[in-house]
Parts: structure tokens; sequence; C-alpha cells
């Protein structure tokens, strides 16, 4: 029995894994720069050959080389846009944890992430690799694959045109982006509020106290016993974050029928 792999079975290949490449390398778990890029590669070209056997074949329609070109290109933006704005959400724990410093007082510590390249917060890395480990615990990152894939019933290959009005997405959740970050550190808000309250409450009552000395230890006791107490929350966090992710892939996905 002969088996063949034309060239039209390649292109449908290729474009497949042009989309998922794309998803992979921004997505948030999957797209982090500690993450070997050969990983990466693996990753994609193994769900690239699982989709090629489970999507119906279909003979991609374009004009030339340029035609394919473009083709290739819109489906790598797909994933790129999905990926990028699954991993804006991400990135709220990061802004949450650097507001919860500069409340409690470690803002003037800084350390580079290795996954980010980035200047953050000991909260901000404390949150982010938390949240990280209850996607993978909860198997939330097998979820974003599946979403992924659900694309395909969505727009299927070469069907992908993008909505000028897509920005608005990024924009709607940009402006959540405050609040979702205060709703995280809203606890170590409130006893921040409540600790600067007794001590301006001190301040009139006793001047001759060092309240700046006795302030910043006080702040940095509660607030590290509040963030123990938090500790029970990251599963709610973690559930909220992910819950975001799958809502702005969908409004995303909207915008690309």
């Amino acid at each position: 029995m002969e088996t063949g792999f034309t060239l039209q079975q390649l292109e449908f290949f290729l474009a497949i894994l042009m989309r998922i490449a794309g998803f992979i390398y921004t997505a948030p778990f999957y797209g982090l720069r500690n993450v070997p890029i050969r990983v990466k590669v693996g990753l994609s070209v193994l769900i690239s050959i699982i989709m090629f056997n489970v999507l119906p074949y279909e003979p991609l329609e374009y004009t030339g080389v340029i035609g394919f070109a473009l083709l290739v290109a819109g489906e790598t933006l797909a994933g790129v846009v999905l990926g990028f704005l699954a991993n804006i959400i991400y990135q709220i724990l990061a802004f949450s944890g650097q507001l919860l410093d500069m409340e409690v007082g470690f803002s003037m510590v800084n350390e580079m992430d290795p996954v980010t390249s980035a200047q953050v917060t000991v909260s901000g890395n404390f949150y982010s690799y938390a949240v990280m480990l209850m996607l993978m615990i909860t198997y939330m990152h097998h979820h974003l694959i599946e979403a992924l894939v659900d694309t395909y019933k969505v727009f299927p290959l070469g069907k992908v045109s993008f909505n000028p009005l897509i920005y608005t997405v990024a924009a709607k959740f940009m402006a959540e982006y405050f609040v979702l970050a205060f709703r995280i550190i809203l606890p170590v808000f409130a006893a921040m509020l409540i600790v600067n309250t007794i001590l301006a409450i001190l301040a009139k009552v006793a001047p001759q106290m060092s309240l700046f000395v006795i302030g910043v230890q006080l702040k940095v006791l509660i607030g590290l016993a509040v963030m123990i107490i938090m500790i029970r929350m990251l599963p709610g966090i973690s559930q909220l974050i992910f819950g975001k992710m799958m809502e702005i892939i969908r409004d995303a996905i909207t915008y690309m029928q």
C-alpha cells in the first residue's frame, strides 16, 4: 500500500504549525523566556502533527507565492494575537505585586525576573510564580491549548480575517487592568489603610514618638501577616486570572471570523 504526502498537504500542515507556534511563543506558561527554544519548537510540531491528523483536510485557497505568504502570515498573526492578549492578563499579577510592595514598603527591593528580563518587585514575582504553580496543578494550561484548538472550528485555516476593531478587546481589558490588580491586593490595602490611620492618630496624641521608625516596621510586619493569610486566596486569584484569559481569547476570536 502506497502512502504519499502531497505538496498541498504540506502547505496545510505548515498553516497549522504557524498558528500553533505563534500562540506557543507568546502565551503565558508556554512562552516563558526560560523555556528552551527546542521545547517550544518540539511542542509546536507535536501539536501540529496531532491537529493535522484530526482536522478534515481542505485544500488551501490562495493565489501565487505572495498569496501563500499572506495566508501563512495571517495564521501566525492569529496565534500571536491570542497568546499576547492572554499574556496581558497574566501580567496583572506583576502589577498587583508592585502596588502591594508600594503599600508595605518593599518597592525599593527589585530583582531581575529571568522570565520577562525586567525589574520586578518581590511580591510581584511571588504572585507570578504562585499562580503559575496553581495553573500547572489544576491543568489550566491544557485548557489554553483546548481554546487554541477550538479556533480551528470558528475560523478554519485560510479563513482568518482581522476586524480593525480588534484593538477594542485590548482596550477593554486594559481598562480593567487596574481594577483587577486592586482586587487582588485589596486585603493588604485595607490593612495598610487602618495602620496609616492609627499612626496618624498617634502622631497627634504623642508627637514626641518617632512614628517613622515604628511605622516602617509595623507596615512590614502587618503586610507580611496579611500576605500569609492571603495564601488561602491563591486558588481564587488563579481562577480569576484564568477566567479573564479565556474571556479575552473568546472576545478576540469574535473579531477574527
